[in-house]
């Protein structure tokens, strides 16, 4: 007696209670496997860009928004900073050091980022070819500004002002490409790196007193702990600018989305309760109506123990075919939205990663599958044959 495949016609048998089942039971998997995934892929990408960095100073204004477009490159800057004032900033005993940074261009929706080597060395930023910026207007692009734009060493190009592709164009002058890093799965990988001074005079700044230059942000390292506790109040209270902790306002921000998530964490795994109340229920009903069956495999030479594997395969069948419909489900919707976070932010999402998690949810599906299965198999073994056979 092959056990699955009678398991498999008798969950056809009952079309609309297994559909139904399987429905609310991968509609709780997806959930749950969307939420993880995102939640893996949001805290992968956020931690691995902060590299190190204890403080961001930069105009004043919203906190997360600074660290946004400071850190991950995906908000507008909150304005520009005094360069003399950061530069003397950079000179606190409690500052070990500090890297600079000047936005204000794209290319094709890529950042051009005014800055030092330091910001390359930051991300482990290895050259794949040609060399590291040397003149005003040299660039060392990162590898996937190399394979979207299809910008080689050699090629020449104007900036577009703003961080929309569509805005006016500096064609006044030209970038040229020295050099393209080696991927770095950071924010290295979709950046346009050049000098400071060329920023500046893209923007007409060159005449400029140094007084008057401006950047838009610096990011700070600190000496020591202390710097932790007494350089942000420093900042507030003597400088124009403000200072925002990356830890600080990645807890903050984890913690808003994390109430969110949970509730709706919450409501799958009520979801899928109710996926396995609804199994237990339809293979109840289902014994009733297959009692003579049952006691003629019985009378056929059918042991307990295969009737008991027979209604628990049925279980199984509905709760792991609601895990995988649920599991591809949350990799098809994942696979949209990193389609449109890489065109909008270019940040792509590993659709394949948590594996772990999956295969947790697979297990546990398996666990709902077969304790609202067993009463039920429980229930035909005690089947008495004579009797339901006499009726």
């Amino acid at each position: 007696m092959n056990i699955f495949r009678i398991g498999f016609k008798n969950a056809k048998d009952k079309p609309l209670s297994t559909i139904l089942s399987m429905v609310l039971f991968a509609t709780g998997v997806f959930i749950i496997s969307f939420l993880l995934l995102m939640k893996d892929q949001l805290e992968s990408h956020l931690e691995r860009n902060v590299a190190g960095i204890n403080l961001v100073v930069g105009a004043k204004g919203s906190p997360i928004q600074l660290i946004l477009s400071s850190i991950y490159h995906i908000d507008y800057p909150t304005g520009n900073i005094s360069y003399t004032e950061s530069e003397r900033l950079g000179k606190h005993p409690l500052i070990a050091r500090t890297i600079s940074l000047a936005l204000g261009d794209n290319y094709k929706g890529y950042r051009i980022v005014g800055t030092t080597k330091d910001y390359a060395d930051l991300y482990h930023g290895e050259l794949h070819e040609g060399n590291f910026w040397k003149e005003d207007f040299e660039v060392t692009i990162g590898a996937k500004t190399a394979e979207v734009t299809g910008l080689k060493v050699g090629d020449h190009f104007a900036g577009v002002h703003g961080f929309i592709e569509t805005d006016h164009v500096h064609d006044h002058v030209q970038y040229k490409v020295a050099g393209i890093f080696d991927k770095t799965e950071t924010v290295l990988d979709q950046l346009i790196l050049t000098n400071i001074s060329s920023v500046w005079r893209v923007h007409g700044d060159e005449d400029m007193d140094e007084d008057q230059r401006e950047i838009t942000s610096m990011l700070v390292f600190y000496r020591n702990a202390m710097g932790a506790i007494s350089l942000p109040r420093y900042i507030y209270q003597n400088t124009n600018m403000q200072a925002a902790s990356p830890a600080v306002e990645l807890n903050r921000l984890y913690s808003l989305l994390g109430a969110g998530a949970q509730t709706v964490s919450l409501i799958a795994y009520l979801i899928i309760l109710i996926s396995g109340l609804s199994i237990f229920v339809s293979l109840l009903n289902v014994m009733k109506e297959r009692k003579y069956e049952l006691a003629l495999i019985r009378v056929m030479g059918g042991g307990k123990m295969q009737i008991f594997a027979l209604v628990v395969t049925e279980g199984l069948i509905i709760a792991f075919s609601g895990c995988i419909i649920g599991l591809f489900l949350s990799k098809l919707t994942a696979w949209g939205i990193s389609l449109y976070t890489e065109d909008v932010f270019h940040y792509g999402l590993n659709v394949l990663g948590g594996i772990k998690n999956d295969l947790f949810i697979l297990a546990g599906s398996f666990i709902v599958g077969f304790l609202a299965s067993v009463l039920p198999a429980i229930k035909a073994l005690k089947t008495n044959i004579s009797k339901t056979l006499s009726e």
